[in-house]
């Protein structure tokens, strides 16, 4: 094992890279319950007709087999230590634009995420996938990553009542006396506090913190008995191998715009975080990553498996810095994160304590994180800041990443044009510009 990792070469022991797994696990571990809650809309009490519910049990089983199926594959083919699982953002773009605004029943979405991982794997085998990375403007990445942000704290923010609708002014601050928004408040005042201090693992005991907190003022049913902590692993049936029975109903011009949002967010997401955590671990070499290609297909499989299982697009995390920061250098660490996923699959009793109010803290706090992006982009440049201020804007605004990121794909090549920065423009820009014009004609249809 200590040679098949090169411990020595990359001066690391088990016991450091067991350590790092566990950082990396503990840091992550929000999103077995976070998912769910997405997925399933449980922020959302009534459902327009015709869209259900996914079952919080399959996608949280689903969700830690996802994590843990791509974290082993990273940790054993690429051998980092970067720990994968479903992608923020992208599960709030399947749940609250696809299957709530959209109407698209959740197991055409899933259909449309397991088309994305296939074009994915096969874009990283011919090396197309680097090309279409390169095609797309960073300015416009930071921007789709922001917005993303944005997007997913105000989600945070509406599903506990923090901001509520309003005739008049369309939205509005809520009531903060009532029981369970003054809990989700409490919740990001202790999770900010705790990243504030530097803990790492911050948004999961923050998430923890809340939870007892809720039990101690009646807000949440304590578990009475260990079989409501610890219990069997929930069923995969109601999600399982629904995204191949549906796959054929994929063929449609908004299912093409779905999945190309799926294809270009995971794209930027893993591009990033490997990045990040390759340069905070020293193991980039001349300024790129050495088995790139396998890392990518690392991801691009997960996100494969995780659609058949039952979950939104599964991606490399960011929260994998934390494990480099603890020593973690080879794929062992993944290996033991993938473990510790797979440990979490019986601890499901406990989405019943992981209330709305509970998750509703950690997708604000992410939702900020990914604001950070913000700050690179060259807003002193007219033509950058037209589209990427309204690539960020449209997306809380019209409750769409999708939408989000075809009004900033169509003003970008008009402000390039004008400013006569033309030669700049990929083709493939072009060709997304046209697609996206269509996608708003049949769209209004």
């Amino acid at each position: 094992m200590k040679n098949f990792f090169r411990f020595e070469e990359y001066g690391t022991n088990f016991k450091r890279e067991s350590i790092a797994g566990l950082t990396t696990f503990l840091a992550m571990a929000y999103i077995l319950f976070v998912n769910p809650s997405v997925l399933s809309l449980g922020g959302i009490e009534e459902l327009p007709e015709g869209v259900t519910r996914m079952d919080p049990g399959a996608i949280f089983t689903a969700t830690a087999l996802a994590a843990a199926i791509g974290t082993l594959i990273m940790g054993l083919l690429a051998k980092y230590p970067i720990a994968l699982a479903p992608g923020m953002g992208l599960n709030a773009f399947f749940a609250y634009t696809v299957v709530l605004g959209y109407g698209i029943p959740w197991e055409t979405a899933l259909a449309g995420v397991l088309a994305s991982g296939l074009i994915f794997v096969v874009l990283t085998v011919t090396g197309v996938r680097e090309r279409i990375i390169n095609a797309i403007p960073n300015q416009l990445k930071l921007a789709v990553g922001a917005g993303i942000g944005l997007f997913i704290a105000f989600i945070g923010l509406t599903n506990v009542g923090i901001i509520e609708a309003d005739p008049a002014t369309y939205v509005t601050l809520g009531d903060l006396t009532n029981g369970p928004t003054l809990l989700a408040v409490f919740g990001v005042l202790v999770t900010v506090i705790l990243l504030t201090l530097g803990l790492k693992g911050g948004v999961f005991y923050g998430m923890i913190i809340t939870a007892v907190a809720g039990m101690l003022v009646g807000l949440i049913d304590p578990p009475s008995a260990m079989s409501d902590v610890v219990g069997p692993v929930p069923s995969l049936e109601p999600t399982f191998g629904a995204a191949i029975t549906h796959f054929g109903e994929i063929f449609t011009l908004q299912m093409l715009v779905v999945i190309m949002t799926f294809l270009f967010v995971d794209f930027f997401d893993t591009a990033g975080t490997l990045v990040a955590v390759a340069t905070q671990g020293g193991l980039m070499k001349d300024n790129k990553l050495p088995r790139a290609n396998k890392a990518l297909f690392s991801d691009s499989a997960a996100t494969v498996a995780g659609s058949v299982l039952g979950t939104s697009t599964t991606t490399s995390y960011i929260e994998s810095t934390t494990g480099v920061s603890a020593g973690g250098r080879t794929g062992f660490a993944s290996v033991v994160t993938a473990v510790l996923f797979l440990l979490a699959l019986f601890f499901s009793p406990l989405l019943g304590v992981v209330t709305a109010e509970v998750t509703a803290p950690a997708l604000i706090i992410v939702g900020i994180l990914m604001a950070a992006n913000l700050r690179h982009i060259e807003w002193d440049q007219f033509e950058i800041a037209v589209p990427s201020f309204l690539t960020v804007l449209a997306m809380p605004l019209t409750y769409s990443i999708a939408t989000g990121i075809a009004i900033g794909f169509i003003f970008y090549p008009i402000t390039m044009l004008v400013k006569g920065r033309g030669r700049e423009i990929h083709p493939i820009m072009y060709a997304l510009f046209l697609i996206f014009i269509l996608y708003f004609i049949f769209l209004t249809e």
